[in-house]
């Protein structure tokens, strides 16, 4: 079994299908796992409990919310007897973590290799698979399976066909590490900060999130469509435009001017809101963001893309006892484990966030978060933004959520 991509979805069906006995082998372009460590990271409690995830790789334990904007709206929510609600991962060490798990179970994992290119030659119940070395040597591998789990590059199964019905919606980036002294960090410190209104980021959304003592997350992420990725949009190159300034900006309005930048980086999601998209081609699987299972509207990757090696992970082991067939379900059980709000969602996301764009939209966004601040508790918003939950809102939010009212 040859696994592409050492992210959480490739290195937790590693840790899968090893435990089983499944000899495994993980391909990753990255030298360094500490590389490209871009991910806000934050999870509810439930998620992990069920995903097995241990303490050493959690950074902070949050117990409430803050929502900054449109304009100078602050909104606190708090968590009753402040009990924790949730977790930001230190995304380096959970990725550590995951790999380590994989190797321990007898996985090997091949830092600096690329996957470039597969063939199926026909009916060999083979695929091979072209990977490029560290030095630029390459090489062909011959398995009875190969996964995509390379995330939004999709490095094999390449991006879906152009559907204007549900198109590849791409979210740009940014985040930097912060440390600074306590004083500063503790009014950060158990709540997931979120910037919202055209002012903060127009067409998206800007964060602070607690890490260690003395360190923060900042980060802002705009979404543009595939229409304004590619130029077809009149106002695509604006929304190219770099995010660096707005970080600055961002430091310097959240008061964090002057904090230690201990590390830079940044990176893209793409997701179809609808995922219709293949989840197969003969022997190639995608897996985690390969087959769109970055939710839109928080960006959020990591839960969801190791949900899906848990889905995919038992049909593998029955298409490995000459079950192939097995595989067929596998689209179907992956839709029911996102759950039937996952599209609703996304469609939030797009509505929401592509159309943040002046006085209008932030009118309508202050709207529902005045609707949220007088109704509901943090365990509420929880509900809502990790679990979908939007019925929580009340039925007049449906016209809006579903795009009948502006």
């Amino acid at each position: 079994m040859l696994i592409a991509g050492c992210g959480p979805a490739g290195a937790e069906l590693a840790r899968l299908l090893a435990r089983r006995g499944v000899h495994v082998l993980v391909v990753e372009a990255l030298p360094d796992l500490a590389r490209a460590a871009f991910s806000s990271a934050a999870l509810p409690l439930a998620a992990l409990e069920r995903l097995e995830i241990p303490a050493a790789v959690v950074a902070h334990r949050w117990s409430g919310w803050r929502l900054l904007g449109p304009g100078e709206a602050d909104r606190h929510w708090q968590a009753s007897d402040d009990r924790p609600l949730g977790a930001v991962l230190d995304f380096t060490a959970l990725r550590r973590w995951l790999a380590g798990q994989a190797q321990g179970f007898g996985a090997q994992i091949a830092l600096g290799w690329r996957a470039l290119a597969v063939q199926q030659p026909a009916a060999t119940g083979l695929i091979r698979t072209r990977l490029r070395g560290p030095g630029g040597e390459e090489h062909w591998l011959t398995s009875r399976w190969v996964v995509d789990a390379t995330g939004q590059q999709r490095g094999l199964l390449g991006d879906p066909p152009a559907d204007g019905a549900d198109p590849l919606v791409s979210g740009l980036g940014a985040e930097w590490l912060l440390e600074l002294p306590l004083e500063r960090w503790q009014p950060w410190s158990d709540q997931l900060t979120f910037l919202l209104g055209s002012d903060w980021m127009p067409q998206g959304y800007g964060w602070v999130f607690p890490m260690q003592p003395g360190q923060l997350k900042l980060g802002v992420c705009r979404l543009q469509d595939d229409a304004a990725g590619t130029g077809a949009s009149p106002q695509a190159g604006r929304r190219q435009a770099p995010l660096g300034p707005w970080l600055e900006a961002t430091l310097a309005r959240t008061g964090l001017a002057g904090a230690r930048v201990l590390d830079r980086h940044g990176g893209l999601i793409r997701s179809t809101v609808r995922r219709r998209e293949a989840h197969q081609r003969g022997r190639l699987i995608g897996l985690g963001d390969a087959v769109s299972t970055a939710n839109l509207l928080g960006g959020e990757g990591i839960r969801h893309a190791m949900a899906s090696a848990r889905v995919l992970a038992p049909l593998l082991l029955e298409a490995l006892e000459d079950e192939p067939e097995r595989l067929a379900a596998y689209p179907r059980r992956l839709r029911r484990e996102l759950g039937w709000r996952w599209s609703l969602s996304g469609r939030l996301a797009r509505r929401t966030w592509l159309g943040l764009e002046g006085p209008q939209a932030d009118r309508r966004l202050e709207g529902l978060l005045a609707g949220l601040a007088r109704q509901h508790s943090a365990e509420d918003l929880s509900a809502l933004l990790f679990d979908y939950r939007f019925e929580r809102y009340g039925l007049r939010a449906l016209p809006y959520l579903l795009g009948w009212r502006r």
